[in-house]
């Protein structure tokens, strides 16, 4: 069970749990005055190592401002995105520790962007951006000294969660010495001159603090209406947001509780090689979500009525997709039915897991190529910084034999 969190503080203005408060951890100097901070980017199939992005560059200031590329910029310097503009700028406005968000940014990061929205500064991944002709996205903002640097978050790319969707099996989480799961990473993750550290597959480990940052969360407070939901929330996507979103507006003080069934169960009632996400990925997938306050990690897929007393449930939420049946053939919405707080959300979205990974597939050879293009401009950039680096030791240690 994992708190998060969505309520207005006491000055009545809303907290985005998850993120450090933007008081007692800073200087009296600093508290003076808002930070306010940019990130940009595609936020192509959003995961949670963006959120975890957002998340870092949020601790460094107040107020985090969020700009999203639109389809044709990312179309010239990348490749075509999985999601349209419109699905990713509904996703980044989902993510709690957004405060605002601007469509169509530039491609290239300029002082002129941070002046336009009064941004101290900028907040980047320790990898590197390119553009169509290999120059790097931020070099104006960190050549004047307005750009920081946040941890990338290891074990998850849009390189590896594309792979885990073309690779059927149902043990692809741990699969990553399967001789067709390397055929994938070298189709998708490899340049002709070897791998880049920035684009690649690698292996996610779940650790309590990375739940913490996440999460972070309050107890329901006497008055809010505590709402129940349970599913897979497999690549959390838009479809989710979405009903999410038409969830949370049940009530006037919701407290939306988001229950996740174990990877066993999910593969039971999907097949295939669902999910797509482990557990632990699904679970700081939904904590990154605005609209939900609390995660139960292992839900029972029966809604039964020790889960409905035990979180005092007022209300069950089900979207307008078909409910599987238990292992014993009954409803597992029966209790809440009976109790007569079932009721069925209609988000007017009907995207699904299915298909985004019809998307993936049917495009597959476009999204090799794509990284593969993309790779290779960064390995040009690595030989550059390597012949650079040579240079000045060369330089300097001629400087050193001429003293």
């Amino acid at each position: 069970m994992i708190r998060n969190g969505h309520h207005a503080t006491s000055d009545g203005r809303d907290e985005a749990v998850g993120s450090e408060p933007s008081g007692s951890l800073r200087s009296p100097e600093k508290r003076k005055r808002v930070v306010r901070l940019w990130c940009d980017g595609c936020y192509d199939m959003v995961h949670y190592g963006h959120s975890n992005q957002l998340r870092q560059a949020k601790a460094m200031g107040d107020y985090l401002i969020v700009g999203v590329h639109t389809d044709a910029e990312i179309s010239k310097h990348k490749g075509p995105p999985v999601f349209t503009q419109e699905e990713r700028y509904k996703m980044v406005r989902a993510i709690k520790w957004v405060d605002e968000m601007v469509e169509g940014a530039p491609y290239v990061t300029t002082l002129e962007t941070l002046d336009k929205y009064n941004c101290d500064f900028c907040v980047h991944g320790d990898d590197i951006t390119l553009t169509v002709d290999g120059k790097d996205t931020y070099e104006e903002v960190k050549r004047e000294g307005r750009y920081r640097e946040c941890k990338r978050t290891q074990g998850v790319s849009t390189t590896d969660l594309v792979g885990r969707m073309l690779l059927m099996t149902k043990a692809h989480h741990s699969n990553m010495d399967n001789p067709d799961y390397q055929q994938h990473t070298d189709n998708f993750g490899k340049g002709p001159k070897g791998h880049s550290p920035w684009t690649g597959v690698s292996q996610f480990l779940q650790t309590s603090q990375k739940i913490i940052q996440f999460a972070s969360g309050k107890e329901p407070l006497p008055g809010d209406t505590i709402i129940y939901v349970a599913g897979a929330f497999d690549l959390f996507h838009i479809g989710h947001v979405d009903f999410l979103e038409m969830v949370f507006k049940q009530a006037e003080r919701p407290y939306v509780i988001v229950g996740l069934h174990f990877d066993q169960e999910v593969n039971r009632y999907k097949g295939k090689n669902y999910p797509i996400m482990n557990i632990h990925e699904r679970t700081l997938s939904v904590l990154a979500c605005r609209y939900v306050s609390e995660v139960v990690i292992g839900a029972p897929y029966a809604v039964g009525k020790d889960l409905l007393d035990h979180f005092k449930v007022d209300l069950v939420c089900h979207g307008k997709t078909d409910v599987i049946p238990d292992k014993d053939k009954s409803d597992p919405y029966a209790e809440p039915k009976k109790r007569g707080i079932f009721r069925t959300i209609d988000s007017a979205n009907n995207l699904t897991t299915d298909d985004i990974v019809k998307r993936i597939i049917e495009n597959r050879l476009q999204f090799e190529a794509r990284n593969q293009k993309k790779e290779a401009k960064e390995m040009a950039v690595i030989e550059a910084m390597k012949r650079r680096e040579q240079q000045e030791q060369s330089e300097d240690a001629a400087q050193v034999a001429l003293q």
